[in-house]
């Protein structure tokens, strides 16, 4: 068996580290685009029997298409087993149908990934009404939990209280607690529009005087998060740091969150930005290794 890491251009970094941490060899796809936007990739022919092919699937709509067409020369080229690695997983918040006329993308998406590869590997994905990720892509399918990791990054030197944007976070707030032997606490939320969100701080340990982890999977526009941070300093607390999974900030989210009052903001490499703080590589490559074992 022979196996080598391959990704697209703009992902040669965490390729190469991936790679490297796994002790196999790498490539990059050529990926050429016509005027209208079509794609065609060509992947290097190795005479690997196994890829593990990196994509995060932010801006999905521009990436799943040339995922797909690889996916396919792959396997035309000798590839009998694909390994994709998603850091970020698209379309898992359309989770189900929210108003009539709408399709459910997270099925719809997830059909096509687990129609093509063989094993799939995500981080922190957005599962807050997804049961099984495996089920949903008919696949193995293994979700890293980074809370944990985020969390720490910014505590200080007593264990902060580990704050929750929403009720769904409570799950991975509460583990990264756990781990940190912090307290935790989560909003609860309700939204009355698209940017407009009504939140009340749950029962749980006091604010006042406290070091707080506001802890998210994803910050897109960083609305939700600033209103957090806000009733978090009214309520007194010492200070709020922001770690997010995902950065998928818009042009303007970082001033909101800095305006609002945040100190210091930090999220995993699964999308490049410049908040990147925790690098994904020996995560990744412990949940990997069994695929390079002969």
């Amino acid at each position: 068996m022979t196996v080598q890491v391959q990704g697209f251009p703009g992902d040669e970094g965490p390729v190469a580290r991936l790679a490297a941490a796994l002790g196999v060899p790498s490539g990059i796809v050529d990926l050429k685009t016509f005027p209208d936007g079509e794609t065609l990739p060509t992947v290097p022919v190795t005479g690997a029997t196994t890829v593990i092919a990196y994509r995060a699937l932010n801006q999905p709509n521009t990436r799943l298409v040339p995922l797909l067409q690889a996916a396919d020369a792959w396997r035309r080229a000798g590839v009998r087993r694909l390994v994709l690695v998603t850091p970020y997983l698209g379309y898992l918040r359309q989770d189900m149908v929210f108003a009539p006329g709408q399709p459910l993308s997270r099925d719809l998406v997830c059909g096509w990934l687990g129609g093509t590869f063989d094993r799939l590997v995500t981080v922190q994905a957005h599962l807050h009404r997804t049961a099984s990720l495996t089920e949903v892509l008919g696949i193995p399918a293994t979700n890293i939990d980074i809370g944990g990791d985020l969390a720490a990054l910014v505590a200080a030197d007593e264990p902060p209280l580990i704050v929750g944007p929403d009720s769904e976070s409570r799950p991975w707030v509460q583990a990264a607690a756990a781990r940190l032997g912090a307290d935790w606490t989560a909003f609860d939320k309700q939204r009355l529009g698209d940017r407009e969100v009504r939140m009340t701080l749950g029962a749980g340990p006091p604010v006042a005087g406290r070091a707080t982890v506001l802890l998210d999977d994803i910050c897109s526009s960083g609305g939700t998060l600033a209103q957090a941070i806000r009733q978090l300093r009214e309520a007194g607390a010492a200070s709020v740091d922001i770690a997010v999974a995902h950065a998928l900030f818009d042009a303007g989210a970082l001033n909101r969150l800095r305006e609002a009052g945040a100190r210091r903001i930090v999220s995993s490499d699964s999308i490049p930005h410049p908040t990147n703080a925790l690098d994904l590589t020996g995560r990744l490559a412990d949940v990997l290794r069994n695929e390079t074992a002969a």
